[in-house]
């Protein structure tokens, strides 16, 4: 199955996940799997569903922040798949924990009383 972007493609999760990550876990299954399980996690945090249909609703902006978020998760998981491409083990970590920082401000910022922009409120 050919991997289809809805809420964040493949260069994205990349960019995020850095140029030593692993071959062998970034493949396109794991894309797919990576991007769904975004998909999902956040439909469910937002209470909104963020197929195809519904991201074609939303403005430029929200989609910009969505998709950090998905294009950080799926960072973390590329990352964490196999470390031995960084630098060191620390190096990894800290990456991931960058990213999963960012990812809680994400969260907080969507799930503030201003998510009236998505309105499911």
């Amino acid at each position: 199955m050919a991997y289809t972007a809805n809420i964040v493609t493949v260069a994205e999760m990349q960019f995020y996940a850095g140029e030593m990550v692993d071959a062998t876990g970034d493949v396109e299954a794991n894309h797919i799997i990576l991007q769904d399980h975004a998909e999902a996690y956040l439909s469910n945090l937002l209470k909104f569903k963020l197929d195809a249909a519904g991201w074609g609703t939303l403005d430029a902006t929200t989609k910009i922040i969505i998709t950090e978020w998905a294009a950080r998760f799926a960072a973390i998981h590329l990352i964490a798949h196999n470390m031995a491409g960084y630098t060191s083990r620390m190096e990894a970590e800290d990456m991931v924990n960058i990213h999963a920082w960012r990812m809680q401000l994400i969260e907080e910022l969507l799930t503030s009383d201003t998510q009236n922009f998505l309105g499911t409120n």
